[in-house]
């Protein structure tokens, strides 16, 4: 009986030993590990591999990771137009509350081919979208931010709903890329 007790003493200090040790060495390995904690009902139609999944746009600066994202075609169609793809992908630490195809959807074709077409009014909505800091969730319950575009949108919201400027709900919150945050939106914003 003895010697069974200073088995089981021996096994005890040896995991306490090693367990540690383990834990050390594997801690490194999850720091470099980008958090991707994405929220909201859209997020389940975001590809599950490639480069337009979660992972992949993790890798790839904003533009670049909206480019290989099939939900936010249209707005990479304006990204390009108001030539801002430069812009974006070399801006550091930014929010971008993203517009939906289906957002863009809304607004009349004829409305929105105009808009396309006019340079410096696409230039002025889509600097709007951006804000010059990384922002979280815990940030956007209740606050106003300034916009590139130079106005201020406001977030309100908790858990996984948010709105911005009281009309546009985040559909797919929380998405990192190599240089911005991304929050899909169901409604293109409008500068006030």
């Amino acid at each position: 009986m003895t010697s069974t007790r200073i088995r089981r003493s021996a096994m005890v200090a040896a995991a306490a030993f090693v367990l540690p040790i383990t834990l050390g060495v594997a801690a490194p390995a999850f720091a470099d590990t980008p958090k991707v904690d994405p929220y909201g009902p859209a997020c389940a139609s975001v590809p599950k591999d490639g480069a337009g999944s979660l992972a992949g746009m993790a890798q790839d600066p904003v533009a670049t990771a909206a480019s290989n994202n099939p939900a936010l075609s249209t707005l990479v169609t304006a990204v390009k137009k108001a030539g801002l793809v430069d812009t974006l992908n070399n801006a550091q630490n930014i929010t971008v509350f993203a517009p939906s195809n289906d957002a863009f959807k809304k607004i009349p074709k004829a409305d929105l081919d105009k808009i396309l077409a006019d340079k410096a009014q696409l230039t002025k909505i889509l600097t709007y979208h951006v804000v010059g800091e990384k922002l979280t969730p815990e940030q956007m319950a209740n606050g106003t931010f300034k916009t590139l575009e130079g106005g201020s949108l406001t977030t309100a919201g908790s858990g996984e709903t948010f709105t911005v400027n009281k009309s546009a709900k985040v559909i797919c919150g929380d998405v990192q890329t190599s240089n911005a945050t991304v929050n899909i939106i169901d409604t293109v914003l409008t500068p006030m």
